[in-house]
């Protein structure tokens, strides 16, 4: 039996991206990436919504231990500031920007942010740019700002994440269509014995990524209108299919995170698609029939 799809916010991102729950607020928090850049927050619950724009390209949040969020931006990372809507620069990446630009990033259980880059596809008026080589990198960041190059020849960084044990790191190159699982060294934060975990060319390409209770994979699935649902094999166990033709990222939330939340993507969709799937662009909700894991903080 499929899970039922409800649209939680439709807010017609150009490109939804980076959902993350709040446990905090109880809130859910997601970017629409297309300049100008936008920071969401949805309290299911109360239905309060808030909006912050930037002048700055945004692509991934996470928050601080502390309080407060991280952001990736397309030269660096950035503190915001959520009572000012302030995106202050905290540490500027050795990278090839601005040909490059980062993209998807996530923190392991040590508080330590690995965040990839690609080739810069998005350009100053929001037009699409052709990724013509796999330039991209992941960089493991230190409380500090810190960097450290982990991974090289990158097309499109995407999907970091744990398996429940912390044992194993599973990563994306969307661009080539494949999920990578590595060996994780959680204390010395290392990968290494990198192996393809899925590499299926029948759903899309994977985009965000989360693991749940179980140890299964969730992967967004760009261009594939569903979310699957991989086994720690590698195996499809199941497809979710979403209303919106190009799914951008999973994570789980709620107050016993127990619901899935998808964002995604409306920009250059055509118009048979749009028609078919009006509220792409929205932020997605179901109950998936399982436990999901919460994201790691970011130990500045």
């Amino acid at each position: 039996m499929k899970p039922e799809i409800h649209c939680l916010a439709d807010t017609r991102d150009s490109l939804g991206e980076g959902c993350l729950w709040d446990a905090v607020t109880q809130s859910l928090w997601w970017l629409d990436i297309a300049r100008p850049s936008r920071i969401h927050s949805f309290n299911p619950a109360t239905l309060e919504k808030q909006v912050w724009n930037s002048s700055v390209l945004l692509t991934a949040i996470t928050r601080w231990r502390d309080g407060g969020f991280l952001v990736a931006g397309e030269d660096g990372l950035y503190s915001f500031d959520v009572a000012s809507g302030a995106v202050s620069p905290f540490a500027k990446l050795p990278s090839n920007f601005p040909a490059n630009r980062f993209n998807d990033a996530a923190c392991d259980i040590w508080g330590r942010l690995w965040a990839g880059t690609m080739m810069q596809n998005i350009g100053p008026a929001g037009e699409d740019l052709n990724i013509t080589a796999d330039e991209g990198k992941l960089f493991r960041i230190e409380a500090d700002g810190t960097s450290a190059t982990m991974l090289e020849n990158i097309g499109v960084s995407n999907g970091p994440c744990w398996s429940p044990d912390g044992k194993i790191f599973y990563f994306s190159d969307s661009r080539k269509q494949i999920i990578y699982a590595f060996d994780f060294d959680d204390k010395e934060g290392r990968i290494s014995n990198q192996r393809i975990f899925n590499d299926t060319k029948d759903h899309g390409y994977p985009d965000g990524a989360t693991v749940d209770a179980e140890g299964f994979v969730w992967s967004a699935r760009w261009e594939g209108s569903c979310v699957l649902r991989i086994d720690p094999k590698g195996r499809i166990s199941s497809i979710v299919p979403m209303p919106a033709t190009r799914p951008t990222c999973i994570c789980f939330g709620g107050p016993n995170s127990t619901t899935a939340y998808v964002t995604s993507s409306r920009a250059h969709v055509d118009a048979a698609s749009l028609l078919r799937y009006p509220q792409q662009g929205g932020v997605f909700a179901f109950e998936p029939g399982v436990t999901g894991q919460l994201k790691n903080e970011f130990s500045g």
